[in-house]
């Protein structure tokens, strides 16, 4: 499987943002895929993960993000989106999607190339 991530760039505070991981590969190799964040200085902070083959495409979310944004799916696309909504300077990082094996994404298989959101005035 691999993973491509987008569609960061430079937002004010209060602004939004919406990131795209595109996946290809076999579906059958991974069951999640979560979206992970890290800022210079800082460990890297699991940010939410979605379910990929289940028909319900469960999400589960950081405290951190929770509220603000919103993971979600287009299994005909490939694709999983990270909505961004509400965003602060705290959420400035590198931005970077991984597939896992499970659909709680608790074992990671892949990861894809970051993508940097400024949150700036």
């Amino acid at each position: 499987v691999q993973l491509q991530a987008s569609g960061g760039g430079l937002v004010q505070p209060g602004g939004s943002l919406r990131l795209s991981c595109v996946h290809s590969g076999p579906t059958l190799d991974f069951n999640g895929i979560a979206w992970f964040r890290q800022a210079p200085g800082k460990e890297r902070e699991r940010v939410g993960c979605i379910a990929i083959s289940s028909s319900d495409g469960r999400t589960s979310y950081a405290d951190s993000v929770k509220g603000r944004f919103t993971i979600s799916r287009d299994n005909a696309k490939n694709t999983v989106y990270l909505q961004m909504n509400s965003l602060k300077p705290d959420d400035m990082a590198v931005y970077y999607c991984a597939a896992a094996i499970d659909s709680q994404c608790r074992v990671l298989k892949r990861w894809g190339q970051g993508t940097l959101v400024t949150v700036s005035s």
